[in-house]
């Protein structure tokens, strides 16, 4: 194992992590659900204040439209908030993305919306890990790299995004554009396991709806006459569930549709997620599903209107990205913290990133645990170790030590 140069050390060393918990701190304060669009401006404006303390140029970037299927299988467009991109020296011929999102799973009517020190090391609060916390992260990681000299070789974009909680529909066509001619990538979601290890190969994920479409008529004059979308739907979800396997998650969520109980309802939504494992798990199931539509659309007589598909890829590890995982755990392994990795069936923006063949390692942010729950919490002391693993890692990326 290499050992730290007297630059790296000077770049460790410049970590300035008296910020950062309180950073952490007014950002978590903010509510920022995902369709909390007034909570998402202010944490923008909050963001960009932040960030202006790098160099480089910041920018608001309008979502792309996101069209959704309302219960009734009426087609509408969801409304998010602005993403927000930083870009240093873009002329440098080697560059660099980092990714983080400022969304929450919490609503602006959620009850959890404070923070508590549980103790002096754990901080519950939403957003807390999730990821405000490696938000703070990346600007402490970047300010103590903009220090080095090594930083005038290399250039980069940081995006916050504002809908990654939802799979990042908006903000989607923004990151492959972002990631195109990428050395590498970093993404700010936090290591939820206590000895800080990375997530590895990830699976993708997909969320579908689908319309269907039959006829009404009385449940009790003339029931034959109707064609019962409800029972269609039903119908499809125990095929698909059928399919679940090892490889390819398949989970029926909910089926929305129907009136009162004398009328054969006439409409029904039916509304799934899938989890393949590698690409070849996503075609298979693309196959079986074109061949089980045609089939309930004609046995039932219905007409199905599917709406959605695979908006996460699957993220295998490649050479590239394996290449980068043994920089990153060599890094961390240099400053005292061993760390590993593991599969995860969880899906992120770092899967968007590898579909564009750009290595990236999507766990960067900080230690803590039970996100999406009011159990979120962060631990406050991997604040500056995620901070100076980042700051090592950038270096290295920009010497090619």
């Amino acid at each position: 194992m290499q050992q730290l140069s007297p630059s790296e050390r000077d770049v460790i060393a410049r970590v300035d992590a008296a910020p950062m918990l309180d950073q952490v701190l007014a950002w978590s304060a903010i509510n920022t659900g995902t369709g909390n669009l007034s909570g998402l401006s202010r944490q923008w404006d909050a963001l960009a204040d932040a960030l202006a303390a790098l160099p480089g140029t910041i920018r608001a970037v309008a979502p792309s439209p996101v069209v959704t299927v309302a219960a009734d299988g009426s087609e509408r467009e969801q409304a998010f908030g602005a993403h927000l991109v930083l870009s240093v020296r873009p002329d440098a011929p080697r560059r660099l993305l980092l990714t983080g999102h400022m969304d929450t799973v919490f609503p602006a009517d959620h009850p959890f919306q404070q923070t508590l020190r549980q103790d002096p090391d754990v901080l519950n609060g939403p957003g807390t890990a999730d990821m405000k916390g490696g938000i703070a992260v990346i600007l402490a990681a970047l300010r103590a790299f903009e220090g080095s000299a090594a930083a005038a070789g290399v250039g980069y974009d940081v995006m916050i995004n504002s809908d990654e909680e939802t799979g990042s529909l908006s903000s989607a066509p923004l990151i492959a554009d972002l990631a195109r001619d990428k050395l590498a990538a970093l993404t700010y979601e936090p290591s939820a396991l206590p000895d800080g290890s990375l997530a590895g190969a990830r699976a993708g994920s997909g969320n579908y709806s689908v319309a269907i479409n039959g006829k009404a008529a009385h449940a009790g004059r003339n029931p034959d006459d109707g064609r019962n979308a409800i029972v269609a739907a039903a119908a499809l979800a125990v095929r698909l569930k059928a399919i679940h396997r090892d490889g390819l998650s398949v989970n029926p969520a909910r089926i929305d549709g129907g009136s009162a109980s004398n009328v054969v309802p006439d409409h029904a939504v039916l509304r799934f997620n899938i989890r393949p494992r590698t690409s070849e798990d996503a075609a298979a199931f693309d196959h079986y599903f074109a061949a089980l539509i045609a089939e309930i659309s004609a046995g039932h007589d219905v007409t199905c209107h599917v709406h959605g598909g695979l908006s996460r890829p699957p993220k295998p590890l490649d050479a590239g990205a394996e290449k980068l995982f043994a920089l990153v755990e060599e890094c961390s392994a240099l400053l005292g913290q061993p760390i590993g990795r593991i599969a995860s069936g969880g899906v992120c923006d770092g899967n968007n990133i590898a579909a564009c063949g750009v290595p990236v390692v999507d766990t960067m942010g900080v230690i803590g645990g039970a996100i999406h729950s009011p159990q979120e919490f962060m631990l406050v002391s991997s604040l500056e170790h995620r901070a100076q693993l980042s700051a090592l890692v950038l270096h290295r990326l920009a010497t090619g030590a």
